[in-house]
């Protein structure tokens, strides 16, 4: 847990105003499309925040915050990794190798793009998409 939620310019002065904007660019994309509960925790050893989104105990994602870093993860389940797999050919090279790359656990694969600009959405919102259809119209 927290102390408390970091502000807007805690995060700035974390990641940096570019990856900031980065931050909250995949912030919109993702609740354009989901309704969804917001937790702040710590990011671990690595990560200074975790954001998570979550709806009925199930995590959709987590973005990671840390000094000039940001991070976003979306676990894979059997079922999600079949679909990813059958479609691995619509995403980017660097998605497809980090997934490749990615170590599976009991609970599935877990994916964690550390991201610097906005090129990757298209995929992310594609790895969202397979998750959890969206329930924003």
């Amino acid at each position: 847990m927290l102390d408390r939620i970091p502000t807007d310019k805690d995060l700035i002065d974390l990641m940096g105003a570019q990856l900031y904007d980065v931050w909250i660019g995949l912030c919109n994309l993702i609740e354009e499309k989901y309704e969804m509960d917001r937790l702040w925790n710590s990011g671990g050893k690595a990560w200074k925040y975790e954001y998570k989104y979550r709806r009925g105990g199930k995590t959709l994602c987590g973005l990671y915050a840390k000094e000039e870093g940001l991070g976003f993860m979306v676990i894979m389940g059997r079922d999600e990794r079949a679909k990813f797999e059958e479609d691995r050919r619509n995403y980017s090279a660097e998605v497809q190798k980090l997934y490749d790359e990615a170590t599976t656990y009991h609970d599935g694969k877990w994916l964690m793009f550390e991201l610097k600009d906005k090129s990757l959405f298209s995929d992310m919102e594609k790895l969202l998409l397979i998750k959890r259809k969206p329930n924003r119209k």
